[in-house]
């Protein structure tokens, strides 16, 4: 297992000092937070699909990355600088108020795309479409699936791999057909539904506090 920095060693402690289940992920959670990590630190982004529940975490992750989300993020002086430059009042109003963000696109929201593909072309190839847009060799690729078989999560994953992007799975026991596609699978130790979905938020939960402390701790 790779070494990681102490303060992130601390939070994936706590995670399983908390959920003890998640022991056997410890492993693949460093894993994971080490290719987010060195994607970000190479100016890359996350890209995440999931469905149904699934779908709700990939927008939840987006949200605890792009703000803050337990330690404040300040704009860069030399942006606040410009913006000041450009319009003192709102520029004022905008450095107390944005906070830097870790890059994390959830493939969900672009309805327009989504429904022309499927009129268009039809079949689970629309994350895919996204991602081919969107996404950059180097970037990351979270495929969230409870049974890790979902057609259209494992379409965007191949995807992935040929435009040079990492892929890691979250899914539950087994990782199912989308284990095998991943650079990293972190499979918890569930099979019912909701019970993956109930580990999977504290999982990334861990992930996006020790990315933001890495950056801004």
């Amino acid at each position: 297992m790779k070494d990681i920095e102490p303060r992130q060693q601390a939070y994936l402690n706590t995670l399983i000092e908390r959920y003890p289940v998640l022991k056997s992920c410890e492993k693949d959670l460093t894993e994971a937070y080490c290719l987010l990590r060195d994607s970000y630190k190479a100016g890359g982004k996350l890209l995440i699909a999931g469905n149904g529940g699934s779908a709700a975490d990939a927008e939840h992750i987006s949200g605890e990355l792009m703000k803050s989300f337990k330690l404040k993020r300040p704009l860069p002086e030399s942006l606040v600088e410009k913006l000041m430059q450009i319009h003192p009042e709102k520029g004022v109003y905008l450095s107390k108020t944005l906070e830097m963000p870790l890059t994390a696109i959830p493939l969900l929201g672009n309805d327009a795309l989504n429904t022309a593909y499927i009129n268009d072309v039809g079949g689970p190839g629309f994350f895919a479409q996204q991602l081919l847009g969107l996404g950059n060799a180097g970037d990351v690729f979270l495929g969230i699936s409870t049974s890790g078989n979902s057609e259209d999560v494992l379409y965007a994953a191949v995807l992935a791999k040929a435009m040079d992007m990492k892929v890691i799975a979250l899914t539950g026991a087994g990782g199912g057909k989308l284990k095998p596609l991943a650079d990293v699978s972190i499979c918890v130790p569930e099979t019912e539904t909701y019970m993956i979905q109930e580990l999977h938020l504290p999982v990334y939960h861990c992930l996006c506090l020790m990315l933001e402390n890495y950056f801004w701790g």
